[in-house]
């Protein structure tokens, strides 16, 4: 099973033929999915792709700036999924949770191999609103429900005092340390603890409903 190709990234497909609309809210595909998926099931893992991959593909094209870098993100995120998935623990986190983080983990990865080539980063946060792609648009395929999540988050960003929003995107959407935000900064490492630690608890406080 796991030899076989998988309908959603063999070959070279293009972005819309990866992109599906999804009509069931990522945030809820259950656990035992991704158990599925781990155990070689392929009709599982084309539903938990259809369910997530306009969210993750969002995500990906709002830290890379690139919609066909992140086409092949998307590809490499869920051969992963499919190879890997066998190691989700559902204590950890849930399905969704679990993707974002993986999706974000090889995004700045790829944000740091394009730095170590003298390319830079992604846009900071006066060049890029919080959580919107690069164009102002949602993606190819992308949900109602993915549109009306994201919106919210960049709402909910977007009202946070400008020193806290920009620190956060900076930690989130980059990746960087404590040390490298306050050295971009040119702030004190303890300041940039503090403005992260608040924003993410009025975010937290902002999103609870959602």
């Amino acid at each position: 099973m796991r030899g076989q190709c998988v309908r959603s990234w063999c070959g070279h497909p293009t972005t819309t033929g990866m992109y599906s609309s999804a009509p069931d809210d990522a945030s809820q595909i259950e656990p035992q999915l991704i158990v599925r998926v781990g155990k070689g099931d392929q009709q599982a893992f084309e539903s938990l792709y259809d369910r997530s991959s306009s969210l993750l593909f969002s995500l990906a094209v709002r830290i890379l700036s690139d919609r066909e870098e992140a086409t092949e993100l998307m590809q490499e995120v869920y051969l992963e999924v499919w190879r890997k998935s066998v190691r989700y623990d559902p204590a950890r986190g849930t399905p969704i949770a679990w993707l974002i983080t993986l999706t974000r983990s090889r995004a700045i990865d790829r944000l740091r191999s394009r730095a170590s080539r003298g390319h830079g980063l992604t846009d900071s946060i006066e060049k890029a609103g919080a959580a919107e792609l690069p164009d102002g648009k949602g993606g190819p395929f992308e949900a109602a429900a993915d549109r009306e999540l994201r919106q919210v988050v960049s709402a909910a960003l977007a009202s946070l005092p400008k020193a806290q929003q920009q620190a956060v995107e900076l930690a989130y959407y980059e990746g960087l340390s404590h040390t490298e935000i306050a050295e971009r900064l040119n702030e004190p490492v303890g300041t940039i603890k503090t403005r992260i630690k608040l924003g993410m608890t009025k975010l937290k406080v902002a999103l609870q409903d959602t």
